[in-house]
């Protein structure tokens, strides 16, 4: 059986992921593709992706990085938001808002879609989305 980071695709990384989750990462594929539609889906590897941004580190490396990230890890599914406000990952700032979750710099970690507070994600989704980057 394949696993979900052998996937090749969008719908194929979600196809090969297994009931409940399965469910939970559609719902979660759904919201994020609603709360920042100008983010364009792609499939990045072993995560979905959610536009684009170009960064350049301190030491001179440079890429492009997903602005909103979407994976399902073996406990746990990930939403990374990569954006920044004041120096500060923007998802920390609303970090009480997400008590069942795990909240550490750009990731928001969580079991069910249930567990999390949509209203607070939208907020970060959309913050994130107007100011894509790293610290």
């Amino acid at each position: 059986m394949f696993k979900p980071s052998e996937a090749k695709s969008i719908e194929e990384y979600i196809d090969l992921i297994e009931e409940p989750r399965k469910s939970e990462i559609k719902k979660m594929f759904d919201f994020i593709k609603k709360t920042v539609p100008n983010l364009k889906p792609y499939f990045a590897i072993n995560m979905i992706g959610f536009g684009q941004f170009h960064y350049k580190t301190k030491s001179g490396r440079e890429g492009d990085w997903p602005v909103i990230s979407l994976a399902s890890q073996k406990n746990y599914i990930s939403v990374y938001a990569c954006g920044v406000r004041d120096g500060k990952y923007i998802a920390e700032y609303y970090a009480k808002e997400f008590p069942k979750a795990s909240v550490g710099k750009s990731c928001i970690r969580f079991k069910k879609v249930e567990d999390i507070d949509l209203k607070a994600l939208e907020k970060v989704l959309k913050e994130v989305a107007e100011k894509p980057g790293f610290e």
